[in-house]
């Protein structure tokens, strides 16, 4: 089978061409050092020439709700035009639990791009996951003050980025599903005691005291609005085994 992946040289795009790989496919990873600009759609259409599927796990740094909505309705589009041109039989994107739930601008893109998936003529899946374990880093650099970082009180229930990747690429064999079930951790956990406990891991130290954010938002990460439902597929990697992993500061 051929792949193309793009967000192919992120965290979750990554893992997927390794898996990918690993499984005997072929894999295009759609970059611009590949020649391939997804944003505006140049060299698109010659790269998904004989590709059977697309996984776009693409990503992008914008708070902004309007720039988040541009950046995924424009790629997505390109994406689904030129595989629709090129013959590709499958379209799978990756968004988040609950994305419909919190007002977040972030996740008003992801939502943007569900809807574009969606309406487009390409056969799609959309594959919901929770928070990687990696994300209590990623909001310890995030929630910084000068030398106080603020431990975010959320809710989530993170995952194995391995497993989801794990996940795209049993989607892209198996065919076309739609909304395909969410996916999630094995547990529950509180980000603030995840930030806390990945700072003592690798050796930062300091005072970080509980921060709950204002607004709605804010209220959507505190009251379960982005956990999975019941019925959700469960991973097996917790946190903790994850963190254990990690090298020690």
């Amino acid at each position: 089978m051929e792949i193309a992946v793009a967000g192919g040289t992120g965290i979750a795009g990554s893992e997927v061409v390794r898996i990918a790989q690993q499984r005997g496919h072929r894999v295009r990873v759609l970059t611009r050092g590949n020649g391939v600009d997804v944003r505006s759609g140049a060299g698109l259409e010659e790269a998904l020439a004989a590709t059977d599927v697309v996984v776009d796990v693409l990503s992008t740094s914008t708070r902004s709700a309007r720039a988040s909505a541009d950046f995924f309705t424009e790629t997505s589009s390109h994406l689904l035009a030129s595989g629709l041109r090129a013959g590709v039989g499958h379209h799978i994107a990756l968004s988040i639990v609950g994305v419909d739930r919190a007002p977040y601008g972030y996740y008003a893109g992801k939502l943007a791009q569900e809807q574009t998936v969606q309406s487009g003529q390409v056969p799609w899946t959309i594959q919901r996951a929770t928070q990687f374990h990696d994300f209590a880093a990623q909001t310890y650099h995030g929630a910084a003050f000068g030398p106080v970082h603020l431990a975010l009180r959320m809710r989530t229930q993170p995952i194995s980025v391995v497993e989801v990747a794990t996940r795209l690429v049993d989607l892209a064999e198996a065919g076309p599903a739609g909304r395909a079930r969410d996916i999630a951790g094995p547990r529950e956990e509180q980000l603030a005691d995840m930030m806390r406990s990945w700072a003592a891991h690798t050796g930062r130290r300091g005072w970080m005291p509980a921060f709950a954010l204002p607004g709605a938002f804010g209220r959507a990460i505190r009251d379960g609005s982005v956990l999975p439902g019941s019925d959700a597929d469960l991973g097996t990697v917790t946190f903790a085994d994850w963190l254990a992993a990690q090298p020690r500061g």
